[in-house]
């Protein structure tokens, strides 16, 4: 991912999701009880495989339901993409799971441009 994303482009989660495809992250991913689907690719990976190189929370203002994590990923054979999951109570187990394995999690800054427009 870019370093020159600041917090203006990063405040909901279809902005982000939208920003990381410009910059390549196009696969969708989904966890299962066989490890981590790439969607489009049909192509099935264990945690050794991926790695998780950011990651952003995004909290409902009203509604803990709301609650959302996305994951950038990228694979041991070069896809890179994303997967949402909610967090707390609302969270996908099978996420969670295989989650836990992943041994290359990573999280980046994000550069606050004063620029921006909020």
């Amino acid at each position: 991912m870019q370093k020159n994303s600041t917090t203006a482009d990063m405040k909901t989660l279809a902005s982000c999701v939208n920003k990381l495809v410009l910059e390549g992250y196009t696969e969708d991913f989904k966890a299962g009880e066989r490890g981590l689907l790439s969607l489009q690719h049909e192509r099935i990976y264990e945690p050794k495989n991926v790695s998780i190189v950011n990651f952003y929370r995004f909290e409902g203002a009203s509604d803990p339901a709301d609650n959302a994590i996305l994951y950038v990923i990228e694979t041991s054979d070069g896809i890179k993409g994303t997967l949402v999951d909610a967090y707390g109570p609302y969270a996908d187990i099978q996420v969670q799971k295989f989650l836990e394995e992943v041994e290359n999690v990573n999280k980046k800054a994000v550069h606050h441009d004063p620029t921006a427009t909020n």
